[in-house]
């Protein structure tokens, strides 16, 4: 199975916002840290937003910030809203040209499981699980933490 760059895009974008220490960044921000294409992300942050996932900051320093907290923010949800179609084969579809063996086939269960068990591993996932290694992230991102005196 093979996610869309649209849903890359998306895990991304709320992995940076979930480690950044104040969680407000901008598009281009997280555009150049990921050396990404700033009209791409656009994008999928405005969807992200009409989903609740993440959301606005008005003002000075504004820009972006996760919509609710990143243990809330569960994988499986978040690559079922992003992927637009999750038919691994044509005969997953509603309307398809159809397949003279789809009565007999052994074939369409056996990907529809695999479908299942892959979103199912998925939904054990939260945003919070896959930024664990906070200071790596961060150092590779190239965000700056806060320095405590």
């Amino acid at each position: 199975m093979r996610l869309t760059v649209y849903t890359d895009f998306s895990l991304r974008l709320l992995m940076y916002l979930a480690v950044k220490p104040d969680g407000v960044s901008t598009i281009g921000e997280v555009a150049d840290a990921y050396r990404i294409p700033k009209n791409h992300l656009t994008k999928v942050a405005h969807q992200l937003g009409l989903a609740g996932t993440i959301a606005t900051v008005r003002g000075k320093g504004g820009g972006m910030r996760l919509g609710r907290p990143a243990d809330q923010i569960v994988v499986g949800a978040v690559v079922r809203s992003t992927e637009p179609d999750m038919a691994l084969v044509p005969c997953f579809e509603p309307v398809c040209a159809q397949c003279p063996i789809v009565p007999a086939c052994g074939l369409r269960g056996a990907l529809h499981e695999a479908r299942s068990a892959f979103l199912h591993v998925l939904d054990r996932y939260t945003l919070a699980d896959l930024v664990g290694n906070l200071t790596d992230l961060q150092a590779l991102l190239g965000i700056a933490t806060p320095t405590h005196v």
